[in-house]
């Protein structure tokens, strides 16, 4: 696998994978946690066999699917996890599972399309913790499938500002604190509905379109802050998201092949930069 020095290269690598447990590994690296996390007059200090011990990690749509793989993994890991959904009482049930395990998790409310929540959220985070270390925006919704012409506008601003406005809000929320840190890392979950068109889902796939050209873009403005932004592009994964008639679950991805991709990402050595993984079932389902 290629990869270029960070912050210093000039354009990053895409690094196009299919990782396990239905998709076969091609990338492998060694667990060396970003230096982020620990010492903030070092920013790339190694540290110790807890990957993430001391990081501050927020997760949007942390309550169901993708985004509650990526919790536990990032709270299995060792970070603090931040975890926000629309359902107060559910992400507030899951945080106090984890912390009730031994592990460190809040649970709060905010609806990344309402840009008052998420500010108000960014100042708690700011009051609570005074830095964040990692984002993950996995928010997102599919929206009715058919033709574009027959779509309601309030389904395209519905889609639209959830899988892509909404990033905007918490990139703007919560960069100013992750600078405050030294650096860390933001992902945002997209798909290969944003490298190809999807006939009957084209307002979908227009979301996903823009949020990789957003993290493109955000990518070459923070890189010298030391924060990576990446983004990783499943196929179809076997969540409660859509129905995926006709397809076999068990040749699906699977939530957790996400979280193990978000694992990759955010203890990749320091001089290393991801900048996007292409996850695909290793048979089509």
């Amino acid at each position: 696998m290629q990869t270029v020095p960070f912050p210093d290269a000039r354009v990053p690598t895409r690094t196009h994978c299919l990782l396990p447990r239905q998709c076969t590994a091609i990338v492998e690296q060694r667990f060396i946690a970003l230096a982020l996390f620990g010492d903030d007059n070092n920013p790339m200090k190694p540290l110790n066999s807890v990957p993430l011990e001391g990081a501050v990690a927020v997760v949007t749509g942390g309550g169901r699917g993708i985004g509650l793989a990526i919790v536990r993994k990032l709270a299995g890991l060792g970070a603090r996890v931040v975890l926000t959904g629309r359902d107060e009482a559910l992400v507030k049930r899951i945080a106090a599972d984890l912390t009730g395990a031994g592990r460190r998790a809040d649970g709060l409310r905010c609806d990344v399309t309402d840009s008052h929540e998420v500010e108000v959220f960014g100042k708690h985070l700011q009051k609570t913790f005074g830095k964040v270390h990692i984002l993950v925006n996995s928010a997102g919704i599919g929206g009715p499938s058919g033709e574009l012409h027959r779509l309601a506008p309030a389904d395209w601003d519905s889609i639209l500002n959830t899988n892509l406005r909404g990033v905007y809000y918490m990139i703007r929320a919560v960069v100013p604190l992750m600078i405050d840190s030294g650096g860390g890392h933001i992902i945002n979950i997209s798909s290969l509905a944003g490298k190809n068109p999807l006939p009957r889902g084209v307002a979908y796939s227009a979301s996903k379109w823009g949020l990789n050209g957003l993290s493109y873009g955000a990518a070459e403005e923070l890189r010298g802050h030391n924060i990576r932004v990446s983004v990783v592009c499943p196929g179809s994964v076997n969540t409660e998201f859509s129905s995926h008639a006709g397809k076999s679950a068990e040749r699906m991805l699977q939530p957790d092949d996400v979280a193990h991709a978000v694992e990759a990402l955010v203890t990749q050595a320091p001089q290393s930069f991801m900048s996007e993984i292409l996850l695909r079932p290793t048979q089509k389902p």
